[in-house]
């Protein structure tokens, strides 16, 4: 029970890196702040969790809604009293060249994958510096260390995201400790939609372990990055991706 009575919200946590992190945290012992845009799903993370005898709640929230961003908050603190942990894990993936790339896709991509991030911690760091104690966590990709053909957009969103997290880590420490995961071929929903494995193969072929991740692999990572094991990590960029271009 590493994270026995702590509260972490999860966003983009109905299926895949978020869910498996929702589901580890609660067993070992958060209160976990389930959030997503499918209430079926959410229903389901939820139920799952409170069936194994831990504690979870979900909003139904949309990452381009300020609105909605300030409920998910709103709701840990009213349900829980306080937040402990955040993980800015919902993403939006962008697959255009950027001849084709329009200036409407390239904002969604920011707002989800940035702006969202930040508005949260904003909301956030008031409630945990109170405390005197709190973790941070961003998903980056490993597309937020180079670049790949035909993703401009998330590219450039997850070096973004990289970039604010050191900013972070420098400016809310030292009572809050910010760090981002940077995953590489994980199946995902978000992969199976650009054509599964086939789609990231070349992820794959080039790590030494030669094969995908799987979401609980993330969730191993982060929950680290939320125990006292990682009290001397802030500021990092920490790769969970088999390997690739070590």
């Amino acid at each position: 029970m590493r994270l026995k009575d702590k509260v972490a919200i999860i966003t983009g946590s109905t299926s895949g890196m978020g869910r498996a992190t929702a589901e580890l945290f609660a067993r070992e012992g958060a209160k976990v702040v389930v959030t997503g845009r499918n209430e079926e799903r959410a229903q389901e993370v939820v139920g799952k969790i409170k069936s194994e005898g831990f504690e979870a709640t979900y909003v139904i929230a949309d990452m381009l809604n300020l609105d909605s961003l300030k409920k998910i908050v709103d709701t840990a603190v009213n349900n829980y009293g306080t937040v402990d942990i955040l993980f800015n894990n919902a993403g939006l993936l962008s697959v255009a060249p950027i001849e084709k790339l329009t200036l409407d896709e390239w904002e969604r991509v920011f707002k989800v994958n940035v702006t969202a991030p930040l508005y949260l911690t904003q909301l956030v760091v008031p409630i945990m510096n109170a405390k005197g104690k709190g973790v941070i966590i961003n998903t980056s990709s490993v597309a937020g260390a180079h670049a790949h053909h035909g993703n401009a957009a998330y590219v450039s969103s997850k070096h973004a995201i990289a970039g604010l997290t050191k900013s972070m880590a420098w400016e809310l420490g030292p009572e809050i400790r910010v760090n981002a995961i940077l995953p590489g071929a994980i199946m995902t929903a978000m992969v199976d939609s650009v054509g599964g494995e086939a789609a990231v193969k070349h992820l794959i072929e080039g790590s030494p372990l030669k094969k995908a991740g799987q979401p609980e692999e993330i969730a191993r990572a982060a929950l680290f990055l939320c125990t006292d094991d990682s009290s001397f990590v802030t500021g990092q960029l920490i790769r969970v991706d088999g390997g690739i271009d070590i």
